[in-house]
């Protein structure tokens, strides 16, 4: 079943119980993040790989020191076909904040060809038409035009800190020609694209101390030296405010910059006055001597997620804390490594930090590489070609400002050529409340990946 016209009517046929078996993956409240979840993220795994076996493939859950990562592979091609290995997750962001919900964020609502729940993009929903259109083909069928692998983790929310050992005990069933990692997007509903590199990532908590106790701010104020003037003050220095440029000597050495030939490649415009009017401000952030595609994708990035200190409850309360904390974020690119990052970062606030503070930097674990493929390879031409089939126009070659923390071990671990794919759409709300992802996606990704499995054959025919 290669035509795009017999997909479209096989997808047709498990439409609509597809669409409720959707919604019950959807339920699970599958948040890696919080301890108190621990048991629905297992639920959930053990749900979807059931689910995974009814349709005939051969099903393992690797019970990882964190939550359990399903693999699940096809090899009835045989071993003259090529394998593809397709990257999911089942885990979710937390909810919060829950009040801005319109809808009970694990109660999947349909609403004018949009599915509303915390993972209806992110990951889920790209995950599940991914699976919908493997099994699908696997009933209708009864085999694969080539050999299939699933990774689909529960910890991607936390940086997959628990996976690589993992990947290195199980390197043999990883092996692939091709690596497909579904979890990003397009920059718009009509303009399908290909992403050929996502940003590492580093995560890190300041810890601000100053007194023993929180103190008075009358009796005291004007003498001790206030733990949230120290961290306001060491954040302002990282960062340039007239060139955006981040401060921290050594930031920018191993940072590569691609070439002419490549950027003509990439689609390096970006639409300014939609970013105004999905989310209600300019562009004006970042590095201000580059484009805003480049700051978006191709420059790192340090940034602030979140800070507390003192009393911030109702009313009022006057009062000097011991201790203010901030988490940071470093979004990384190719030739930058995280531990080295996270070592600059640390020294600098070091020397930031004022007289009567102490500051602690916790380098969380979990952090991720960046990576750069190949837009020339087998398996990002086959996307390209599905993908343009489906859309009717050209795709688009891009990078992804996001990232993906385990995709450059297993890219290593897999020993295939690697590509990142996926529908998402910037106002999906995925990390927010709300999260959304459109009916019609659903369907476009059942078949892109469908026709992949068949273009992949094709070409290594040829």
């Amino acid at each position: 079943m290669n035509d795009l016209n017999d997909l479209k009517q096989l997808y047709e046929k498990v439409r609509n119980k597809g669409l409720e078996d959707f919604k019950t993956f959807l339920k699970f409240p599958s948040i890696s993040s919080d301890p108190d979840n621990t048991a629905d993220v297992a639920a959930c795994c053990n749900w979807l790989a059931d689910y995974l076996r009814s349709s005939g493939l051969e099903v393992d859950i690797w019970d990882t020191d964190g939550h359990p990562t399903i693999f699940a592979s096809y090899e009835g091609a045989g071993p003259d076909k090529p394998t593809l290995l397709l990257y999911h997750h089942y885990d979710v962001q937390p909810v919060e904040p829950l009040e801005e919900w319109k809808t009970p964020p694990f109660e999947p609502t349909i609403k004018d060809g949009e599915i509303y729940a915390r993972g209806a993009q992110d990951n889920k929903g790209q995950c599940f038409y991914s699976v919908l259109a493997i099994t699908s083909l696997l009933k209708a069928e009864k085999s694969l035009p080539i050999n299939v692998k699933l990774l689909i983790e529960g910890e991607e929310e936390i940086g997959s800190p628990n996976l690589p050992a993992w990947l290195e005990k199980k390197k043999e069933e990883l092996k692939a020609d091709y690596l497909a990692v579904v979890d990003v997007g397009m920059r718009d509903k009509s303009s399908p694209a290909v992403t050929v590199g996502v940003r590492g990532m580093l995560t890190m908590e300041l810890v601000v101390d100053g007194t023993k106790t929180d103190l008075h701010s009358g009796t005291h104020g004007g003498v001790a030296f206030n733990p949230n003037h120290a961290l306001v003050q060491i954040l302002a220095q990282l960062r340039d405010p007239e060139t955006g440029k981040i401060t921290v000597p050594g930031f920018y050495d191993d940072v590569e910059k691609p070439d002419e030939e490549e950027k003509k490649l990439l689609a390096l415009d970006f639409p300014d006055k939609e970013y105004f009017r999905l989310f209600g401000q300019k562009p004006t952030g970042g590095e201000k001597k580059y484009t805003l595609a480049e700051r978006a994708g191709l420059r790192p990035t340090l940034e602030i997620n979140g800070i507390s200190g003192g009393f911030t409850g109702l009313g009022f309360k006057t009062v000097i804390p011991a201790r203010a904390a901030a988490k940071i974020s470093c979004r990384l690119v190719p030739n930058q490594r995280p531990e080295v990052i996270g070592k600059l970062v640390a020294d600098h606030i070091k020397r930031l930090t004022p007289e009567g503070i102490e500051t602690t930097l916790h380098i969380n674990p979990g952090t991720g590489l960046p990576l750069r493929t190949n837009p020339h390879s087998t398996i990002a031409g086959a996307f390209a070609t599905a993908y343009q089939e489906i859309f009717g126009k050209p795709v688009e070659f891009i990078v992804e400002g996001g990232s993906i923390p385990i995709t450059s071990e297993l890219a290593e671990a897999c020993g295939g050529e690697a590509v990142f794919a996926g529908l998402g759409l910037a106002d999906d709300q995925i990390h927010a409340p709300n999260e959304h992802f459109g009916l019609d996606r659903l369907e476009k990704g059942f078949l892109s990946v469908a026709r992949v499995l068949s273009i992949i054959a094709e070409k290594k025919q040829e």
